[in-house]
């Protein structure tokens, strides 16, 4: 059994990692500005803001893995960059890893290919652009993390959120730093299925100091 903490563990990815892990045993604590509607049993929920340092010490302390499912909206614009650089610096050197569940925009069209925000930068719209700029920083603070830091990113693939209504398979095809489609172009997965990966992950550690992806 691993303890596990996961950042932003009411929302749409963090709430179906938080259900995996404690589905399959693990000590689970979810840290979140307000409350889950449909709360898990055996969870140790925790009502506060991964801004206040107080409210890290909290959900930090012992654990096996930090997992940021946080998302760069509303009060977080422009601050979780923060966050992750003063998850750096309290988790290098220690034994727990850090995971943070970012974008696509980061991933290779193709092996030696461009980004596909490089590709697709065009055609983003202002309001989302902010977003993928924290996804795409996120990363190279973690590139550049001193090498006592074992972290893992977690790029989803191009169409991924609750709005997209997609349905859930219990399957998943695992990729690296490489956008990955289906026969049909599409790229996808649901929530329930990316967490079937990333808590694979945190059992069976295969991505030290690495990205990856993962479709349905």
């Amino acid at each position: 059994m691993a303890r596990i903490t996961v950042l932003g563990g009411t929302g749409y990815a963090g709430a179906a990692v938080v259900a995996e892990a404690r589905k399959r045993g693990h000590e689970v604590t979810s840290l979140s500005r307000s409350a889950p509607e449909s709360p898990v049993d055996g969870v140790d929920y925790v009502e506060g803001s991964a801004l206040d340092p107080e409210a890290l010490d909290r959900v930090l302390d012992g654990r096996d893995v930090v997992l940021s499912a946080l998302s760069p909206r509303g009060d977080m614009a422009g601050r979780l960059e923060g966050v992750v650089t003063d998850l750096v610096s309290r988790l290098a050197g220690t034994p727990t890893r850090l995971g943070y569940v970012g974008g696509a925009s980061s991933l290779l069209t193709e092996e030696g290919g461009p980004r596909l925000w490089d590709v697709s930068k065009d055609h983003v719209p202002d309001e989302v652009r902010p977003e993928v700029a924290t996804g795409l920083n996120a990363l190279t603070l973690l590139e550049e993390s001193p090498a006592s830091l074992d972290w893992f990113y977690v790029s989803p693939p191009e169409e991924f959120g609750s709005w997209l209504g997609t349905p859930s398979t219990g399957r998943y095809t695992l990729g690296g730093d490489v956008l990955l489609r289906n026969a049909d172009g599409t790229s996808t997965i649901s929530a329930d299925d990316l967490a079937l990966a990333i808590v694979d992950e945190l059992e069976t550690p295969a991505h030290h100091r690495r990205r990856f992806t993962a479709i349905a």
